[in-house]
């Protein structure tokens, strides 16, 4: 299969202003287009290293995978998708079956809080929304009934329920806390009939949205039984996965997943960490990905996998003081790049245009350390779950004793997990 190439040498990346700006004065009217999603806090912010050029398996291995660095690869052969996947193309391709989505009414969204739902669309009429908006008057058609079911909320798929439970294993495995639905803290509105902040979908099977004309849209492809299967892009798009191709970075035996991700322009994704190593291809639009070392976890604030740091560019460092202290690290992703995130690392990802992206994961440990029920791939390794396990017992023995008792021993605990765990990085 013959590759694309994006011609980078057709931008210019600044990121001290988190500016693209065109090379070719032709590419553009005038003054460079203004990036969202760029404070001044994140102005200390290192530029993610990028590779320019072949990269191949070997040069990979012995140079970058041990430096546990996010790193971009740039000018790499990732299939002809580069100069297919239009949304129309996508539309075409990409069918009607039907997709799980996380739906807000906020460019931001926040895991932790819950401020959107899960709803079920055909994939065209995703693509469509996310592209194009829900009201654009030149993509008119009559919804399918399918479409209509889905809209009204009612039919709550099996992907529907597997997503949010693979979700929230995270969650619940980090705090011990069983959360409710997604959809019981969906975003708070006047509806349009009932009670001020409930959330009445569909109720118009002619307009084209859940709650709202300016929602958005963001896809985490699923596995055809999210309970069983984890995503695949051959096996879940392969009409367009014949458009894609990866470099062959890592090992086929410890592949895992690839993720197709969809999402609406300028969204904003909570900031979370994987347990795998992983490769974002980027095909579609532009984004930024502020990305913190694993060694910053104490000033991430987390819940689970998750930091409740949700504006990470303008942090409340009277509620999150210790953020002040992480060490971030940026880049503006366009298409054709491909980022390596280790695994452990942070992320939180700006779409700035509508946004297309392939998310490849592979175990960087042995098989063994993962859950074999995992189809998410985002459980701790299983050493890790049993280490944690145990702290929690420890925690229930101190409980036990006079506070006083419990803060010196406990400090003692931090003493020799500190001295016999923590490692010292450059």
């Amino acid at each position: 299969m013959s590759g694309a190439v994006w011609d980078s040498s057709a931008f210019s990346v600044d990121r001290g202003f988190s500016t693209v700006r065109p090379m070719n004065p032709a590419a553009s009217a005038g003054s460079p287009v203004r990036l969202r999603g760029g404070g001044d806090f994140m102005s200390r912010a290192k530029p993610v290293r990028i590779v320019q050029g072949e990269c191949d398996a070997v040069r990979f291995r012995r140079e970058i995978l041990p430096a546990r660095e996010p790193v971009i690869l740039r000018g790499l052969l990732i299939g002809q998708c580069l100069g297919l996947w239009s949304a129309d193309y996508l539309i075409e391709k990409g069918g009607d079956k039907d997709v799980s989505v996380h739906v807000s009414t906020e460019a931001r969204m926040d895991f932790v809080n819950k401020n959107f739902v899960y709803r079920t669309l055909p994939f065209a009429e995703l693509v469509k929304r996310a592209a194009y908006g829900c009201r654009d008057s030149s993509r008119e058609g009559e919804q399918s009934e399918t479409h209509q079911a889905s809209a009204t909320g009612v039919d709550e798929s099996c992907a529907d329920r597997g997503h949010e439970a693979g979700e929230k294993c995270l969650d619940e495995a980090g705090g011990g806390e069983k959360r409710d639905s997604g959809r019981s803290s969906a975003p708070v509105q006047e509806s349009k009939e009932g009670a001020p902040g409930q959330v009445v979908a569909g109720q118009d099977p002619s307009e084209p949205f859940f709650m709202s004309p300016s929602e958005k849209y963001y896809l985490r492809a699923l596995g055809s039984d999210p309970r069983k299967d984890v995503a695949d892009l051959k096996t879940d798009f392969p009409l367009l996965a014949a458009d894609f191709e990866l470099p062959q970075l890592f090992d086929p035996e410890d592949y895992f997943s690839s993720v197709l991700r969809v999402g609406s322009p300028d969204l904003h994704l909570w900031t979370h960490y994987d347990t795998m190593d992983n490769a974002l291809a980027q095909v579609v639009g532009t984004k930024r990905v502020v990305l913190f070392p694993p060694s910053d976890a104490e000033a991430m604030y987390l819940k689970g996998d998750k930091s409740t740091v949700l504006d990470i560019d303008n942090p409340d460092l009277a509620r999150f003081p210790l953020f002040n202290s992480t060490h971030p690290f940026e880049c503006t992703l366009l298409p054709g790049d491909l980022l390596f995130i280790p695994a452990l690392w942070f992320h939180n990802v700006v779409a700035h245009d509508f946004s297309v992206a392939v998310n490849v994961f592979w175990r960087q440990l042995p098989k063994n350390m993962y859950e074999t029920n995992d189809t998410y791939g985002n459980k701790d390794p299983v050493p890790a779950t049993r280490a944690m396990m145990s702290l929690a017992s420890a925690l229930k023995a101190l409980s036990t004793l006079p506070p006083d008792h419990q803060d010196f021993f406990a400090r003692r605990m931090v003493m020799k997990i500190k001295s016999s765990a923590y490692v010292d990085l450059p």
